[in-house]
Order: structure tokens, then sequence, then C-alpha cells
């Protein structure tokens, strides 16, 4: 079933790339689902391992620090920042998902928010003590990623953290198909954008087979830094 939907999923992204569109295919995917999350083949309905992995060994808590999830589909990982004592914003392209994330967890302190990466609100940027990004990037094309990893930038306060959990590849490997793996060189554009890399973790996950990924913790590079 998920190697369906993730044909699936590649069929639409390519369809709506053709129309110049690199996101409407998220509301398009989610809708046909009809509440079905093994229509959504990224929608394991828990928390990402490879985020709570980082969690636990960095022993995070959330003290009250404002966060936001980006691109935060059905808000398992929302809902575990927010376990922790995070005050979490979670925001998805895609109005259905966002529905759902609120018919999961009608008790929930998570703001869930339709937003787009490319053009969030002018309220948030610079306002965020940790920002995550898990598997977006990765399923956005190469032509329209830097776009993304520059809106994401520009909501991170002085002295926050930002995750960036993806797929991985060297820069000499082709990227395939949907999701796409990113390659070391693409995160430059978070040093572009101020960002300062602290720490970068290149892993293979416990998938069946293995998947290679990345996990990479940026802050805000100083003025004399940057």
């Amino acid at each position: 079933m998920k190697e369906q939907a993730r044909a699936k999923a590649r069929q639409l992204a390519q369809e709506f790339a053709q129309r110049g569109d690199a996101t409407g295919w998220f509301e398009e995917l989610y809708t046909q689902a009809q509440g079905n999350e093994q229509a959504v083949h990224w929608a394991d309905m828990e928390v990402n391992p490879n985020f709570v992995e980082w969690l636990d060994r960095r022993n995070i808590q959330g003290k009250s620090k404002l966060v936001l999830v980006v691109g935060c589909g059905l808000g398992d990982d929302a809902e575990e920042l927010a376990r922790r004592g995070f005050e979490v914003v979670a925001f998805d392209i895609a109005p259905t998902a966002i529905a759902w994330c609120r018919q999961r967890f009608p008790q929930s302190p998570v703001v869930y928010v339709v937003a787009d990466v490319f053009d969030p609100p002018t309220a948030w940027r610079g306002s965020f003590d940790f920002i995550l990004e898990a598997y977006t990037l990765q399923v956005l094309p190469a032509d329209v990623r830097s776009r993304a990893m520059t809106g994401i930038a520009s909501l991170h306060a002085i002295d926050a953290t930002l995750l960036v959990i993806c797929r991985g590849r060297s820069a000499e490997e082709p990227p395939g198909n949907l999701p796409w793996p990113l390659s070391t060189e693409e995160f430059d554009v978070f040093k572009g954008a101020g960002l300062r890399q602290v720490h970068f973790e290149d892993y293979f996950d416990q998938e069946e087979p293995p998947v290679r990924r990345f996990r990479v913790e940026y802050q805000r590079a100083s003025s004399s830094e940057s």
C-alpha cells in the first residue's frame, strides 16, 4: 500500500509541476486520501524516529520556548514537542492536512495553521526559538527548494536552533525520484541566509532497506560571522 501511495504522490507532484505549481499536489493528495492515512505514504501516525532519537539524546525539553514545525503533515512531531513543554505552532500548505490534525488531536495545545513555506506570515519572522524541518525539503523540486530554505531561515530568532532532517546524497549521485535526497552543497543556502551550521550528521537509519539521512543543526550567525 505504501508503494502505491508513493507512486500516486509522484504522479501528482509531476502533474502539478508541469503546471508550474510545486506545492498544490499536497492538498490534492490529502483530499483524495479521504481520511485514510495509508493513502499518504509519509503518514506513519507516530513521531519521526529520527527526530525523537535526537530529542532523547539531547534531552530536549521545552520550558515554554516557541517552536515552529514546518510542513507538519498529520501532526505527530508537533504533538511530541507540545508534550515536552514547547509552545508549538505547526503549519502545512494543505488545508485538509491541518483539518485532519485538529480532528486527530481535538484537545491539543498546538496551534495548527495553513501557511506557505515560500511566503510565511510576516509576523513570524525572527520569532521562533526552535524550528523543525523534517522531510519537507526533500519533496520539493530542486528549482524551488532554495526559496523554501530562505523562507525557513527568515523565521529563525537569535540564539534559536533549526533542525533539518532529510534524505541525503553525495553531489555526484543522481537525485532519483521523489522524495529527492539533498546534497551537502544545497545546505549552503542556509549559510547564505545568515545561519551557522553547528552540527552535521550523515548516517543510515533503521529502515529496511536503510536510508541515508542528513540531520543538521543551525543557529543564527552573529553580524561578525555573517
